[in-house]
């Protein structure tokens, strides 16, 4: 699995990076399948305080690239937000593979 964090406006320091890595380690326990993945940190230049901090990851796993972004007031709680969505997008993708397979085979319920 190749690993791409990068900042935009946004030094990604080495305690950032750990935290990203972590979290995103919940994404390849439920799918062993991931390719590629892309984290793009964000601090935009709003005058208003809440949700200029932003979290997008692109995955590409087998057979299609799953996208989400989290928008927050605290990076980290929009990395948190961001691997929730992707985890779910992820056991979504891992059961629409799982129902295929099963359907082909003639094993459906």
């Amino acid at each position: 699995m190749n690993l791409t964090i990068s900042g935009h406006h946004l030094e990604v320091t080495p305690a950032l990076r750990n935290y990203v890595t972590t979290k995103l380690d919940r994404i390849t326990r439920h799918f062993d399948q991931v390719v590629d993945v892309k984290v793009l940190l964000t601090v935009e230049k709003q005058k208003e305080k809440e949700k200029r901090q932003r979290a997008e990851c692109n995955i590409r796993v087998k057979g299609s690239d799953l996208f989400a972004e989290s928008a927050h007031e605290d990076l980290y709680a929009a990395v948190d937000e961001l691997v929730d969505k992707m985890d779910r997008q992820v056991v979504r993708h891992k059961d629409r593979i799982k129902n295929h397979y099963s359907d082909v085979r003639g094993l459906s319920a």
